[in-house]
């Protein structure tokens, strides 16, 4: 059974700083990009920032140069650290994995979710 746990949310001032963390367990397969995404209430859930199995990241832009994603590939974890946190950064913020599965017949990716940690910036 694939788990994602999720920590590190909380309450934090205008300006402030909070370290999400997110550890996998459970899966014999290999895994691919993993990502933070976040749900405010009222609104669609959007992707904040993803790292791929190489290394790569992407960020949407509305948390460029304040949030860094980073991945501990032995520890399978993915974290991200948010800086000057606005109040617009309050959600629901969920982890990501893809997970790569293959067999005799090829490869495809399976997709798993966190159980996701509130995240509230007060102004």
């Amino acid at each position: 059974q694939v788990q994602l746990v999720e920590s590190g949310g909380g309450l934090v001032q205008t300006g402030g700083s909070l370290r999400l963390s997110c550890a996998v367990s459970g899966s014999r397969f290999s895994i691919g990009t993993m990502g933070w995404y976040r749900q405010a209430p009222g609104k669609q859930r959007e992707l904040v920032a993803a790292i791929t199995s190489g290394g790569s990241t992407n960020y949407a832009d509305s948390v460029k140069a304040r949030f860094t994603i980073s991945r501990e590939y032995g520890k399978n974890t993915v974290n991200l650290q948010m800086n000057t946190l606005k109040p617009e950064d309050t959600a629901v913020y969920y982890c990501n994995a893809n997970f790569i599965v293959c067999s005799r017949d090829g490869c495809s990716t399976s997709s798993s979710w966190g159980q996701g940690t509130q995240v509230t910036v007060s102004s």
